[in-house]
């Protein structure tokens, strides 16, 4: 066998779509795109879901229910098994020196501590959130929890400011004068 004679499999490699290259070329005279309209002309894009003018099926059909998912609360989670493979004994364990590790993408969200696989280092462990056989694994190997308060968000502007309900001074009403005479 000579080198000249090593060829690539029939079909391995498929031609590219040649098109608006005349009759000959296997795509017709309009090239796919059928006879005038938007759709014949360069640059034609409609919305995904764009119906020719007609109603829209996703604004035709009943809308039902409602969705949290905005308002989620979006945690870092991690397992104890990684933190058994990746970590020293006495390491710090806190979502910056996660995120430095590479172990999590940031330290942006904050982090939940689960308890899949055993623990033999001694951590200290500063989360947001830890399930409740991560906290015993923890406490059992000899490391620390810390368990990180999240701020609630305030409702009221009043809480806000700081100011108690009772703390505003009441309005002083202006005498208008009306129904009052001067007595000069």
């Amino acid at each position: 066998m000579m080198i000249h004679e090593i060829t690539e499999k029939v079909g391995k490699y498929k031609d590219r779509k040649r098109i608006g290259r005349g009759e000959s070329s296997g795509w017709g005279k309009t090239s796919g795109r059928g006879h005038k309209g938007a759709g014949s002309r360069a640059g034609n894009t409609y919305r995904a879901y764009f119906e020719g003018g007609q109603m829209p099926f996703a604004r035709r059909i009943p809308k039902r229910g409602f969705s949290n998912s905005a308002f989620r609360k979006n945690y870092h989670v991690v397992n104890l098994k990684t933190l058994e493979a990746r970590l020293d004994d006495g390491a710090e364990v806190t979502v910056e020196s996660l995120a430095a590790l590479g172990i999590v993408r940031d330290a942006t969200q904050p982090l939940k501590v689960l308890g899949e696989g055993d623990l033999t280092k001694k951590l200290a462990v500063t989360a947001a959130k830890f399930s409740a056989s991560a906290r015993e694994k923890i406490e059992r190997a000899g490391g620390s929890i810390t368990e990180v308060v999240q701020k609630k968000w305030m409702r009221d502007r009043s809480q806000k400011k700081g100011k108690a309900d009772g703390d505003k001074a009441p309005k002083e009403k202006a005498d208008a004068g009306k129904g009052q005479k001067d007595e000069a």
